[in-house]
């Protein structure tokens, strides 16, 4: 077959077997953002968004996302997380996010990272459409991983 690591000799889907790999510290760091309205952005800052607390929920749902993250998409293995944390910061006319993902294991973390940002993103969206039905979601990155078999990588930006 073609080398991908998740098909087999037949050319089947299958998930890599990272039995022999050594366990080491891993980190992943995502980001992206969702830009709206003013208005919107002004509700959520001031805490008068009618559903509550924005950044309270998004938060817990992007950490509550990557610790799923092998039930949503197929073929990842399910890790058990050291820890994840999700920042906003607010921007011009958006709200970035960025969630942080780390483990000692034999597989990375970055998909557990891309997770808790997207579904952070989607809890802002859901709690603040009451505001602005418009807002749009965009720029969902790897920003950097640290450890296993392919070192250290950094997004230039």
């Amino acid at each position: 077959m073609s080398g991908l690591t998740h098909l087999d000799a037949a050319g089947k889907a299958r998930m890599v077997d990272v039995g022999g790999k050594a366990e080491t510290k891993r980190v992943a760091v995502a980001a992206g953002r969702i830009r709206m309205s003013p208005a919107a952005l002004a509700a959520i800052r001031a805490g008068d968004v009618p559903k509550g607390d924005v950044l309270a929920a998004a938060r817990i749902a992007g950490i509550m996302a990557a610790k799923k993250t092998a039930e949503l998409i197929p073929l990842c293995h399910p890790l058990a997380l050291d820890a994840v944390t999700v920042d906003f910061a607010f921007e011009d006319n958006a709200l970035a996010a960025t969630a942080t993902a780390s483990l000692s294991g034999r597989t990375g973390v970055e998909m557990e990272a891309m997770t808790a940002v997207s579904v952070a993103l989607l809890t802002i969206y859901d709690m603040a459409k009451a505001v602005d039905k418009g807002m749009v979601i965009d720029a969902i990155r790897l920003v950097e991983k640290r450890g296993g078999k392919s070192g250290n990588w950094k997004r230039a930006e």
